[in-house]
């Protein structure tokens, strides 16, 4: 009806700005203002009407029409103070006087105006507050009673013409039917805001609820699932109905289901938000990690439950054991250097301090040495000066490898001369340590494409840690054979042995092998390093055996054939480069 449009349109200009900020109490200023304001003009402006048929107005119907102006002060005041509860009690007094007024002086208890108390508890119903209605009931009681009263004690003796009552009664029908039409708006306003806002709360949360990846579950108080969204397909791998009563708590990890628990039991009886993290199985078996936020709140039926958002974490929990990892390897780094440092001091402060405490006897003059000390100093000099280079040159190869700049000239030769050569190097000095050094090569052993050098740096840095790990009146021993495409090197002893723990780490830069015995030993940790890093430079493998005190074995497998690589032949030059090279390996070893 679009000539009530500047009728509404003032009625919305009446509403105070505070409550323009929430629809549903809008729509509650409107439904009492509609009504009461129009209710107001509508039983004014039938006064004109009214005396032109009836003539001149008693004192009765003066009043009564007066009375009539008073909704528009209540509707004032709502409009400028936005007190909505007081507005309605006000009300309630003001239609209870009117009502009593009118039934007083009509008749008591048996006029037309005392059926108008029974709407007072009703229009007070709009105020969606219990206290209201009950304080407008209590209104329209003692007003009813007090009429009662009045009526058994015989105090009304007011005389009204017929043709007068006759027109307050039909005057009375009308403004109630009309009083109660606008009563009957403005609820019909109130339920069609109410289910206008519901149903665009619903579709909201529709849309959430299908388009955030965050899972929302409602538990009932002792933790059972009353519902939850559509996400958990994608998160959990099942449907939504699996996990409604207990099919979500089944689907917690073993470990984390007393955290789950104890969350949901402190937000239901504390009235607190928690948060933890916990693992729920994904689908057949797969565990994903999932933070859990809970808060309570008041069902529409006044028990607590407890709303849980359910957020896949896996990622970053993949996240941070990469950085915990990276940290522990961090640290780990740091103590090997540490350690590295501390035994390369000792590995260079001692030779250093030889060549430089012997050099300097030598270059004093006030002592006179006989020519045989003099050669015995020197050679000590020369000894240390080859042990320098030696850890040198470690350091060198293991940093070559681990940067990728080590260069192998592969070259067909026959291992059993280098692997006899390798051990009658080291023959002395396991003489001189008291341990036995035996050899198993196989015979018949084909050539092999291999580095030379780099050949027999492998065999002589294995047999001299077998060799320095073995207590005197042990045994080492060099093999070789020939399995299929590979050469298979396995250098065994009887030695002290490694620690379970520490295998795995074996031929990492700078680490050395714990003992189960109180024992020390010379040397850097890059012995095996640089084993391993020639083994990998010719395709091969290594694998380290060892039980504490009953030794240590070595297995090295190598390609015989370049297998597709090139092979560099060397040239006379080049071997004699190379044997340069494998004499300083030999002598510095």
């Amino acid at each position: 009806m679009r000539f009530l449009t500047p009728v509404w349109n003032y009625v919305d200009a009446l509403v105070h700005p505070a409550a323009q900020l929430d629809a549903l109490t809008a729509a509650r200023h409107r439904a009492f203002i509609a009504p009461r304001l129009l209710g107001s003009l509508a039983a004014l402006a039938s006064f004109p009407v009214y005396v032109v048929i009836r003539g001149v107005p008693t004192a009765l119907e003066v009043g009564v029409f007066s009375c009539l102006a008073v909704p528009i002060l209540v509707v004032y005041y709502l409009s400028r103070t936005g007190r909505y509860e007081s507005a309605h009690v006000l009300s309630a007094v003001a239609l209870t006087g009117l009502a009593a007024l009118i039934a007083t002086c009509s008749g008591g208890v048996t006029s037309f105006a005392a059926i108008w108390l029974v709407v007072v508890p009703l229009e007070a119903a709009l105020s969606a507050s219990r206290r209201i209605v009950a304080l407008a009931a209590a209104f329209a009681l003692a007003a009813a009673g007090l009429l009662l009263l009045l009526d058994l004690g015989g105090l009304f003796h007011v005389v009204i013409d017929p043709d007068r009552q006759h027109m307050l009664a039909a005057l009375g029908i009308v403004s109630a039917t009309l009083y109660a039409a606008g009563l009957g708006l403005g609820v019909e306003l109130l339920v069609r805001v109410g289910n206008s806002l519901l149903h665009t709360q619903e579709d909201q949360y529709r849309l959430l609820a299908h388009t955030m990846s965050e899972v929302v579950a409602c538990h009932g108080r002792n933790g059972p699932v009353l519902s939850v969204s559509q996400a958990a397909g994608s998160m959990f791998g099942v449907q939504a109905n699996e996990l409604l009563g207990n099919g979500l708590f089944d689907r917690v990890h073993v470990v984390d289901r007393p955290a789950y628990l104890a969350a949901l039991a402190d937000v239901a009886s504390l009235n607190e938000q928690r948060s933890i993290e916990l693992r729920i199985r994904r689908g057949a078996g797969q565990f994903v990690w999932v933070e859990m936020r809970c808060f309570a709140r008041e069902s529409v039926r006044g028990e607590r439950e407890v709303v849980a958002v359910f957020r896949d974490i896996s990622e970053r929990k993949v996240q941070d054991r990469t950085i915990e990892i990276a940290r522990s390897e961090s640290e780990r780094a740091g103590v090997a250097k540490i350690r590295f440092i501390a035994t390369m001091s000792h590995e260079l402060r001692t030779p250093l301090n030889a060549i430089i405490g012997f050099s300097d006897m030598l270059t004093n003059e006030s002592l006179d040495l006989d020519p045989r000390r003099r050669l015995e100093y020197a050679k000590l000099i020369n000894d240390s000066g080859r042990h320098l280079l030696s850890v040198v040159n470690g350091i060198l190869d293991v940093s070559k490898m681990e940067n990728g700049n080590f260069e192998i000239a592969l070259e067909p030769f026959e291992p059993g001369p280098a692997i006899e050569s390798c051990a009658d190097l080291l023959a002395l000095k396991a003489q001189e340590a008291g341990v036995e050094l035996t050899r198993r090569v196989a015979a018949g052993l084909p050539e092999v494409a291999a580095d030379r050098r780099a050949f027999n740096q492998i065999l002589i840095n294995l047999i001299s840690n077998a060799i320095k790990f073995t207590p005197r009146g042990g045994r080492a021993t060099v093999s070789a054979r020939c399995d299929g495409p590979k050469l298979v090197l396995m250098v065994a002893d009887t030695g002290v042995g490694i620690v379970e723990s520490d295998l795995p780490r074996l031929g990492e830069a700078f680490f050395q092998g714990r003992s189960p015995y109180d024992r020390r030993h010379d040397g850097t940790g890059l012995g095996l390093s640089i084993v391993k890093g020639l083994v990998g430079l010719h395709g091969g493998d290594i694998d380290i055996t060892s039980r504490p005190g009953e030794g240590t074995r070595v297995t090295v497998r190598l390609p015989v054939e370049a297998a597709g690589r090139p092979v560099k032949l060397v040239t006379e030059r080049s071997r004699d480069a190379s044997v340069t090279t494998d004499n300083r390996v030999k002598k510095s070893a």
